[in-house]
C-alpha cells in the first residue's frame, strides 16, 4: 500500500506563486508516473501536469509556460510550482502516484491524496 500526502495549498493574490507538494510512502513500491489533479465544484477531475519516472513531463494547455513539475525520485516527492496565478486556477489539487512493486510487469495502481485547497482571489 502506498500513502500519499499533499502539502502548500493557499490563499495567494492573483499573479502570485505557490508551491505544492507531494510525498509518497509506505511499502516497497516503484514509481511510475506521478501527478497533480484539480477539482472544482461540479466539474470533473482534471489533469494539471505529470511526470514519469523518466522525467518525462506533460501539462494541460491551461498551465502551460506558468506550472512547472518535478520529481526527486529518491524523495518520492512530486512538486508543482505554480506562478501567474489566475482565480481560474482555485481549486482542490490532488496528488495521484502510479506505482507498482519493484520488477512488477503488471500495471502500476494508482493512489490518490486528500487533496489540497488552492485559493486564488483578491
Amino acid at each position: 500500500q502506498v500513502q500519499v500526502v499533499e502539502s502548500g495549498g493557499g490563499l495567494v493574490q492573483p499573479g502570485g506563486s505557490l508551491t505544492l507538494s507531494c510525498a509518497a510512502s509506505g511499502s516497497i513500491f516503484s514509481i511510475y508516473a506521478m501527478g497533480w489533479y484539480r477539482q472544482t465544484p461540479g466539474k470533473q477531475r482534471e489533469l494539471v501536469a505529470g511526470v514519469t519516472s523518466g522525467g518525462n513531463t506533460h501539462y494541460a494547455d491551461s498551465v502551460k509556460g506558468r506550472f512547472t513539475i518535478s520529481l526527486d525520485s529518491a524523495k518520492s516527492t512530486v512538486y508543482l510550482q505554480m506562478d501567474s496565478l489566475s482565480p481560474e486556477d482555485t481549486a482542490v489539487y490532488y496528488c495521484q502516484v502510479a506505482a507498482m512493486p519493484p520488477g512488477s510487469a503488471a500495471p502500476p495502481d494508482d493512489y490518490w491524496g486528500q487533496g489540497t485547497q488552492v485559493t486564488v482571489s483578491s
